[in-house]
């Protein structure tokens, strides 16, 4: 049985190191981003068992949120998501976390700009061309990296369990139908 602690810090340590692939992709982007130098709303130290006694975090050098500050939005028994950093719906950097039920798939589609996922929990499936095969999809496993290039064709969802990712790019986000039946 995977002790949970250690489970948590696997995520923290894998959502920081793909924050910071999209962020050295996009060093332009990420510098013009009006980021906010501190958040009044941060979670007290002290709120947080495993942080030790003392130990704080200058909100004016690191800004953060704790998964239990993190607003997912979605349908119930649909794909929810969670905005970390900038609006996926305007011009400009972005980073949102997705989660998608069992049996959740996207058609043939492509999109205007590369958007760059990490597979943070569960099987990512994966298909390119213009008719939709979910038999030819390939498994990206927890901790892929999967680049969608703009203007090429592909598909991508969960099987047969939840799958959690997170998504970068350049906003704002378009989703071109491309399936032929």
């Amino acid at each position: 049985m995977r002790n949970c602690s250690n489970s948590s810090r696997w995520t923290t340590t894998l959502l920081g190191v793909a924050a910071a692939l999209c962020a050295l992709t996009f060093r332009g982007a990420a510098v013009s981003f009006a980021h906010p130098r501190a958040q009044s709303s941060a979670p007290s130290a002290t709120a947080n068992p495993i942080v030790p006694p003392g130990a704080r975090i200058d909100p004016t050098h690191v800004t953060y949120k704790w998964p239990s500050q993190i607003e997912w939005h979605g349908r119930p028994g649909g794909p929810q998501m969670a905005t970390l950093l900038g609006d996926s719906t305007k011009p400009g950097f972005y980073i949102v976390l997705m989660k998608f039920p069992p049996h959740m798939m996207s058609h043939p589609h492509f999109h205007t700009y590369d958007r760059y996922a990490t597979v943070l929990k569960g099987t990512w499936w994966v298909g390119t061309g213009t008719k939709f095969e979910p038999d030819k999809m390939v498994p990206m496993p927890a901790g892929s990296f999967v680049t969608d290039l703009a203007g090429k064709v592909h598909y991508d969802g969960a099987k047969d369990e939840p799958v959690e990712i997170e998504i970068c790019g350049q906003g704002p986000v378009t989703m071109t139908n491309a399936e032929t039946k």
